[in-house]
């Protein structure tokens, strides 16, 4: 079965709903494809306090359901398909979902975030948001006045590291070799700070702590000694994978590391289809960020849809 729409939309994050909230709006129809469990990496953040408009701290899922809440109001239908290709060059796009469904739209936005890479271990679930994060701008406020650790060799782990340091005392900077990813410049500044220590050669091997984060138990590489460092945050520094595996069979460009190519209007390389949020960004990772975008691919859809009416 085929339903033919003006706009779907793949993701309901931030991006997602923002983007049909400013397209429904403009009288498009609009359909969120969010799949099994609609809300993206928000849904994992027990508290969130620095997204704008909100008093107190608000935990993701009570953010993303207020916004589901809103694109309902406003007549945006959901449905849980998750989308598994986009085909065409030129509108109207078919994408089919795991079900066999497909959908004909004039255009499309990808809004699918992307998903922190982990150290798979096992204690990291259990103590995540209680002292172990993948993103120091959103939590390192929590570990103010605080020893922390960053894991990490690339750009982020050294960004993370300076961000921190401005108000944590002391920030181990673990990384399992000596050489790093990140810009000469960065690591000489990491070098100059003296509230940033290096403990290279080493892999973590065990978050400590029952109900928050204590320390982390690190490996050497080299001779096979273990330490513990006594850590109250355990920011993980890795990378992301922006969820685009789907997209690799289409016309839609990506970067070599998956990220959805699209300018600052959030035109992708396919005119009609937008891309908004994580999937496509590269440097912030923050969810007012990706509302922001997402409003810019909502405006940018209506306008592609009502010209092509």
């Amino acid at each position: 079965m085929t339903t033919q729409i003006d706009l779907l939309i793949i993701g309901a994050g931030p991006a997602g709903c923002s983007a049909a909230i400013y397209a429904v709006r403009a009288g498009v129809k609009t359909v969120i494809a969010g799949g099994s469990v609609p809300g993206g990496q928000l849904l994992q953040t027990s508290e969130i306090e620095n997204y704008a408009g909100f008093v107190n701290p608000v935990g993701g899922f009570e953010m993303m359901d207020a916004m589901h809440k809103q694109c309902k109001r406003l007549g945006v239908e959901f449905t849980s398909d998750e989308v598994t290709k986009i085909e065409g060059e030129h509108p109207p796009f078919t994408v089919t979902c795991a079900g066999g469904k497909t959908y004909q739209a004039t255009s499309v936005i990808i809004a699918t975030g992307a998903k922190a890479r982990w150290l798979n271990l096992p204690e990291e679930e259990k103590l995540r948001g209680k002292g172990v994060s993948a993103c120091a701008t959103c939590d390192g406020f929590f570990m103010r006045g605080k020893e922390v650790c960053v894991v990490g060799g690339g750009n982020t782990a050294f960004e993370d590291a300076l961000f921190l340091a401005q108000f944590c005392p002391k920030v181990y900077l673990v990384h399992r070799r000596e050489g790093f990813r990140a810009d000469q410049v960065t690591v000489e500044q990491a070098r100059k700070n003296p509230k940033i220590e290096f403990v290279l050669n080493v892999v973590p091997e065990k978050i400590l702590g029952d109900e928050f984060v204590t320390g982390l138990r690190v490996k050497n590489v080299q001779t096979g000694e273990t330490k513990d460092l006594a850590v109250s945050g355990v920011f993980v520094a890795i990378g992301a994978e922006p969820q685009t595996a789907f997209l690799k069979d289409s016309l839609v460009a990506l970067s070599d590391t998956g990220l959805v190519l699209a300018d600052e209007r959030t035109h992708t390389t396919i005119e009609g289809i937008f891309a908004a949020g994580d999937c496509a960004d590269k440097h912030y990772r923050q969810a007012i960020i990706a509302a922001g975008s997402g409003a810019k691919a909502g405006i940018e859809a209506a306008a592609f849809i009502n010209k092509h009416r």
